[in-house]
């Protein structure tokens, strides 16, 4: 080694576009990390919604949880916003923050490699460009890949076909024949629009979802003004909002051992189906068979009521294959239908999405290979031993199911604390050790038998949650647990050296 440190690019490139790289981006740049590029693949920032614009497209949190802590937004429309105004968000925060300064859009990253002597990363993309950088941060999220249907046939249909997550609104459903393909969150959202319009619909459902009474409403121009003017208003909104997606996911999902709060929300949920689905066979195909938390809940008033409609059928027989004319289930009915939406969600915790491009580390690592054989794992969802100088806002084990706004918060600021700690020492080399990794993951596991995904009542949900270990690489924790460790984890966890001299640099 000749002693020289080749110059990147950029100190750090930010993958993804969506709220998670705006909001690395920003936390970046207030902690005095100002030489990043954010690389979006879509022509758009805002990630999810971005891409999401089917009908009915909302949050499915209350809007006040789903918002960043230092830009707090008093002007939504409903407790819980539509698509256009998250996606109206995400362009507003990105501009007046100045990410949209740095960033390009129309790049997909392809490839990530890194190099052992001048501890940098090269990024290839699909145009065939490289950037090379010090620091990669993966923001590309889980739901980004559309999942098509493992169907035969799902290629011979010769109606419109169109996946929820690429909405084509040339597309004009009025009066025509429409089936949707799964019952997931954004079907829940879809299907009642579409049933407003279509001279029929037939949902295909192969598992029900727990679907509870939605506390939305239109916020009068009076509370959104009390909001931006009484002092102490927005901390109300902002405290009050997060304890109730605190009790509806993570406690009853984490914490079901301890304080059995999953069992009182499926009460809840049967009252409110018995109550809203008029027919007694429906309503019995729209009650789940696993427990509450295996898969996340969902929100809606208009969802069940959409199976009192007479141009609304609910079948459950499973699809046997797609034809030209319809889908064909598995009794030998073929269901007529003139297009077919793929409510069928995403890519998750699959091989190739976490994140979405190759990505070799020290010695040639391969992060799917290496997940692939030692099961998904993270320190605190952020690094992995052998992939120096790579973090992620979404990794294995770190979202705890609440706010995703939150998620993005702590682990920017974990992110932020190694490169403080990086720059101070002038390490060039930032890698979690394999120890302070193995605990965290024996930590995580020591967990399950809390977890309601562990206590038997998951077996007929068919949730993505699983992977393909049987594991559930959601962070076991409360959303309070979560901040207090990004600020507090010990620093030793990782080893920082220099490309120069490859030793360790002194911890203090």
């Amino acid at each position: 080694m000749d002693g020289t440190v080749r110059t990147p690019d950029h100190e750090i490139v930010i993958v993804g576009g969506g709220f998670s790289g705006i909001g690395a981006a920003i936390l970046l740049d207030r902690a005095g990390f100002s030489d990043y590029l954010l690389v979006e693949d879509g022509d758009g920032l805002g990630g999810a919604w971005h891409w999401n614009t089917y009908p009915g497209v909302g949050v499915d949190i209350p809007s006040f949880s789903y918002q960043f802590s230092f830009d707090q937004r008093t002007d939504w429309s409903r407790i819980y916003a539509p698509g256009r105004e998250l996606k109206r968000y995400a362009d507003d925060v990105a501009q007046r923050f100045r990410v949209t300064d740095r960033t390009r859009l129309n790049t997909r990253v392809v490839e990530a490699e890194f190099d052992e002597s001048s501890d940098l990363w090269t990024l290839r993309t699909g145009s065939g460009d490289t950037i090379t950088t010090r620091y990669v941060v993966s923001a590309t999220g889980v739901l980004t890949q559309p999942k098509r249907p493992d169907i035969p046939g799902v290629d011979d249909f010769a109606g419109d076909v169109l996946h929820t997550a690429r909405w084509d609104h040339s597309l004009d459903l009025c009066g025509r024949r429409v089936a949707v393909i799964g019952t997931g969150a954004s079907a829940v959202q879809a299907i009642p629009e579409i049933a407003e319009v279509a001279d029929h619909l037939t949902v295909f459902q192969r598992t029900p979802i727990w679907c509870m009474p939605k506390p939305d409403a239109p916020i009068p121009g009076v509370v959104r003004t009390a909001l931006a003017r009484i002092p102490g208003a927005r901390r109300v909104a902002r405290t009050v909002s997060p304890a109730f997606v605190e009790v509806n996911f993570p406690l009853p999902a984490h914490f079901n051992g301890v304080v059995p709060i999953a069992t009182a929300g499926e009460k809840l949920a049967r009252a409110y189906l018995r109550r809203t689905v008029a027919d007694p066979a429906t309503r019995d195909k729209l009650t789940p068979r696993y427990a509450m938390g295996c898969k996340r809940p969902s929100f809606s008033n208009a969802y069940l009521p959409t199976f009192n409609r007479s141009n609304v059928a609910l079948e459950t027989s499973s699809i046997d294959r797609i034809e030209a004319g319809g889908i064909r289930t598995a009794d030998g009915v073929l269901h007529e239908c003139d297009v077919l939406v793929l409510a069928t969600g995403f890519k998750v915790f699959e091989k190739g999405n976490m994140p979405p491009f190759d990505v070799r580390g020290v010695g040639g690592r391969d992060l799917d290979g290496f997940w692939s054989q030692n099961r998904l794992q993270a320190f605190h969802g952020v690094s992995v031993p052998g992939f120096p100088n790579l973090f992620s806002i979404l990794g294995p084990y770190a979202y705890n199911g609440s706010s995703y706004f939150n998620l993005i918060e702590t682990q920017s600021r974990h992110i932020v604390r190694c490169l403080d700690r990086a720059r101070s020492v002038g390490a060039t080399r930032v890698e979690v050790s394999e120890d302070a990794n193995a605990e965290y993951l024996r930590s995580m596991l020591a967990r399950r038998g809390n977890q309601v995904f562990f206590q038997g009542g998951c077996g007929s949900a068919n949730s993505y949650y699983f992977d393909d270990h049987g594991d559930v690489p959601f962070r076991a924790s409360t959303t309070l647990e979560t901040i207090w460790s990004s600020r507090r984890f010990d620093l030793r966890a990782y080893r920082f050296t220099r490309a120069t001299d490859r030793e360790p640099s002194a911890i203090r």
